[in-house]
């Protein structure tokens, strides 16, 4: 009676173990990115994104450095551009951005214009920061022999919220960032994120809003026209079903468990035989 309780549970054996590991692939098709990449070492083309360097809007913040063989002479122009660190803004009692800065520098005003002193008024809206670079220059080169010109924003900032590790407001190093270089500094998304519904918000120079949805578990994302980011892009990353994903979850705990005693059961089964 032993033996054939024993066997049939030999039998029964693969049977389970096949099932659990049919959940754990589920559950990890809900998190993998871009699937429609082959894992073997085919090769497969992907088409780039055209990137478009971002336009100076009003209120925007620029950094603005003037170099010449005399740095003295541009200081004043220079000093306007010292950045000032804050502690970051606090909610619920974590860090809300864990780069959350504020930089001094030259604002552009409702029409448009930054003030750069000896240099003056200077339109710089609607251009990029090289294009702006090179504007700046030619008025430069009234006060300065061979003048460098760099310009920068200060205030590129990304807010990326939902369910990712580290929501918040980020000021991005420069100018071409990515989707994917967003979702990496919030600390990529959580086991509950919707990998296949992230929502990208975009408000146009004449205030009109635009809204994009992603699927992260694609790789034609990397050729969408919405794959580099502009400043004030918000990214929202939509919450699974607390119940669903709170099982597969355990689910995952539960499989190495069950994988560790199933292990023990055939050992004392063969023993018994």
């Amino acid at each position: 009676m032993k033996k054939s309780l024993i066997w049939r549970f030999c039998l029964f054996a693969p049977i389970l173990y096949l099932s659990l590991t049919m959940i754990s692939c589920s559950s990890q098709k809900k998190i993998e990115y871009f699937q429609d990449i082959p894992d073997s070492g085919q090769v497969k083309t992907i088409a780039s994104s055209n990137y478009t360097e971002p336009k100076i809007q009003v209120d925007d913040i620029l950094t603005v450095i003037v170099q010449t063989l005399d740095p003295e002479s541009t200081a004043v122009i220079n000093l306007g551009n010292i950045p000032i660190s804050s502690t970051g803004t606090s909610m619920g009692g974590g860090t809300l951005s864990l780069n959350q800065q504020f930089s001094s520098g030259y604002l552009v005003n409702k029409e448009g214009f930054i003030e750069i002193p000896i240099l003056g008024k200077i339109k710089v809206s609607g251009y990029s920061s090289s294009e702006a670079s090179a504007i700046i220059r030619t008025e430069a080169l009234k006060y300065y022999k061979n003048p460098t010109v760099t310009v920068r924003f200060a205030n590129f900032k990304i807010s990326v919220t939902g369910e990712v590790l580290r929501p918040g407001v980020y000021v991005m190093p420069n100018e071409r960032v990515s989707i994917l270089d967003a979702i990496a500094i919030a600390g990529d998304l959580t086991i509950f994120g919707k990998r296949e519904n992230v929502l990208l918000l975009r408000e146009n120079p004449d205030g009109t809003k635009m809204a994009y949805r992603i699927n992260l578990k694609k790789s034609d994302i990397l050729s969408a026209p919405y794959y580099y980011l502009r400043q004030n892009d918000v990214i929202y990353v939509e919450p699974r079903k607390a119940k669903s994903d709170a099982t597969d979850a355990a689910q995952q705990k539960y499989i190495a468990i069950a994988g560790a005693l199933l292990s023990i059961v055939l050992v004392l089964a063969y023993r018994v035989k």
